[in-house]
């Protein structure tokens, strides 16, 4: 049984080695960007809002920072180029939308919640997301907007390395010093409801038209009132392989498991199976809260049943 009059909500901003955060100033404005986000989606759910509502608010906040490799942050394709993806779902009656391989769009979440409450589809991608956008007067952003210093220096050094990086995550010892890029919320609400939602600006230098697994439902999301709510972060590939995110609810829904022992079977499975990098977060049906990493390190924080705020790499 749902614990109903409580509330519960998660959120995190990447996974990987994450050395640089050993620089205090860089750790700090982690920690405090995600403490922000979460007291607000703190408010949005004890004013009695939705867990659609408050990972909706989440994330567009995350995309608003450009600390994050989403929305304004999002790294650049080998055109020189932002293509967003990102999805959002419902865990009351399983409804979802999903945009992929979009551009100039300042949040890409909350186009994809118009795709799930104001059309029949659930994903649009790249020209057609885009002229929905505009069906819904969604503004354009400039393409300055994207290009922030950092990014474009992170596209000149994987061309240079005739590579593509995943955020500015390396694969060896000595290069392995940052993250895994992608944004997420989950969430547990006043009515017992769960909600999930997660977005990216993918791979440094990705290939145009590369999706990857942040707006495929069960892969890097997903969310059943029966089950749990689930956001992913790491190499999509993966997490497309193992439908990661529906493995960890298929454990909830015929094993019995919490979100804690869920958590650690999908993990396991994903290092049995793909040796998958990245990490997840989830929200079982009774708003326990857990999450796991194969990589180092994951940034991310809880608020469990209306409890203290917890921020951590």
């Amino acid at each position: 049984m749902a614990r109903i009059g409580t509330y519960s909500i998660m959120v995190h901003g990447g996974a990987g080695a994450l050395n640089n955060v050993n620089d205090s100033r860089t750790a700090v404005r982690y920690l405090e960007s995600l403490r922000r986000i979460l007291e607000h989606g703190r408010d949005v759910l004890t004013l009695g809002g939705s867990a659609l509502q408050a990972v909706e608010a989440c994330a567009t906040l995350l995309e608003d920072d450009p600390l994050f490799n989403a929305g304004c942050g999002s790294v650049l394709n080998e055109a020189g180029k932002v293509e967003m993806d990102a999805a959002i779902m419902n865990g009351h009656d399983l409804s979802a939308g999903a945009v992929a391989g979009v551009s100039d769009i300042t949040n890409p979440i909350q186009l994809a919640r118009r795709v799930m409450s104001h059309s029949k589809h659930v994903m649009l991608v790249g020209e057609g997301a885009l002229r929905f956008a505009d069906s819904c007067e969604i503004p354009r952003a400039p393409k300055e907007y994207f290009f922030t210093p950092q990014r474009v220096a992170q596209l000149e050094e994987a061309r240079a390395k005739g590579s593509m990086i995943l955020d500015h995550d390396g694969t060896d010892e000595q290069s392995d010093d940052q993250k895994y890029g992608t944004i997420g919320a989950v969430a547990f609400d006043l009515q017992g409801n769960l909600a999930a939602a997660t977005s990216t600006g993918g791979i440094v230098n990705k290939r145009l038209g590369r999706v990857g697994d942040s707006p495929i439902l069960g892969a890097g999301v997903y969310a059943d009132n029966e089950t749990c709510a689930v956001s992913a972060t790491g190499y999509g590939e993966d997490f497309m392989r193992t439908v990661f995110a529906k493995t960890i609810s298929d454990y909830i829904a015929m094993q019995g498991m919490n979100a804690g022992t869920a958590t650690h079977a999908g993990i396991e499975y994903l290092q049995r199976r793909v040796h998958g990098r990245g990490g997840v977060i989830v929200v079982d049906r009774q708003g326990n809260c857990a999450s796991g990493f194969t990589t180092k390190r994951m940034i991310h924080g809880w608020i469990e049943h209306g409890g203290s705020t917890v921020v951590r790499f």
